[in-house]
């Protein structure tokens, strides 16, 4: 009998539904033309772990990079030495110098940039005295190396002069609060003897000695009549408000605007030099002048 294979047991066949799988909705509306995505990026071996030392040192980098570009092109510290600006500024005080606010150029209307206004403190370069050099052989009184503040009395194009106190300028004497007071030349403030009422438009104050007598200042004798000044294209007159105690234009003549270097904004640091000196740590605390620290200059 002939066996027939079909007629045989049937061995069981496992059959198997192989499912494609479809993208979902959500991701069709990403595959143009139902082409798949793309495949993902191999991802990259990462380098070895920085170390404590390597990130303490690319943090210190980066400190110095962005104070180095503020003290160049934003604010600058300073420290006031000499009395000239008693008692607006005394000696001791350790200004922050907007250095932005008189940037050369043309100012943008989005940024804090203006031109140099009557009655503005600024810090400068001084230019070294023209009319009398032997002045300028001083190691603390250098020109160009050695800092001034002052307030801004005269701008470009301005006519003046001095009347007794009075500054005149074009014709027309400036407002200023003038005060009588004392100066001991002891790096202390002045005394104040003599605080008439403020009278409107006297924004600031100076500072006038009770015996003041007026002087023949060199300026107007090199630059002018005289008498009566003009002040030339891109240059200032300044003066200190400690009239009796302040070389300024009045003795060495005018500010090139490119020896500017910003406006004075506020006291960071106020220490009276004056007080008496011991140790260190605790002279800080008692000669520091609190009232002063943080004050706006004006």
């Amino acid at each position: 009998m002939t066996n027939n294979p079909s007629s045989g047991p049937t061995s069981p066949v496992t059959s198997e539904t192989i499912t494609e799988r479809k993208p979902s909705s959500f991701s069709r509306m990403f595959n143009r033309n139902g082409h798949g995505s793309a495949p993902e990026p191999e991802a990259k071996p990462k380098g070895p772990p920085k170390s404590v030392w390597r990130e303490y040192f690319e943090s210190a980098v980066v400190t110095v990079i962005m104070a180095l570009f503020g003290m160049t092109f934003v604010v600058q510290a300073v420290k006031v030495p000499t009395g000239s600006m008693q008692n607006t500024i005394t000696i001791g005080d350790h200004l922050l110098v907007n250095k932005f606010v008189f940037a050369p150029g043309e100012s943008l209307p989005f940024l804090p940039q203006r031109e140099i206004r009557r009655g503005d403190i600024i810090v400068f370069k001084y230019p070294g005295n023209k009319y009398d050099p032997r002045r300028d052989d001083r190691p603390d009184n250098k020109p160009i190396t050695t800092n001034y503040v002052k307030r801004v009395i005269g701008l470009p194009g301005d006519r003046l002069r001095m009347e007794g106190r009075n500054v005149v300028i074009n014709d027309r004497p400036l407002p200023e609060h003038q005060l009588e007071a004392l100066d001991n030349n002891d790096k202390a403030p002045l005394k104040i003897i003599n605080a008439p009422p403020r009278k409107p438009g006297e924004s600031y104050d100076v500072y006038y000695n009770p015996d003041f007598v007026e002087e023949d200042y060199p300026i107007f004798e090199k630059e002018g009549d005289g008498r009566e000044i003009k002040i030339p294209a891109g240059h200032y007159f300044v003066m200190g408000d400690n009239r009796n105690n302040s070389e300024d234009s009045r003795y060495w003549g005018f500010v090139p605007r490119e020896l500017v270097i910003g406006r004075a904004m506020f006291v960071y640091w106020s220490y009276d030099e004056s007080a008496p000196q011991g140790n260190f740590l605790i002279d800080f605390f008692t000669n520091t002048r609190w009232s002063r620290t943080g004050t706006m200059v004006k």
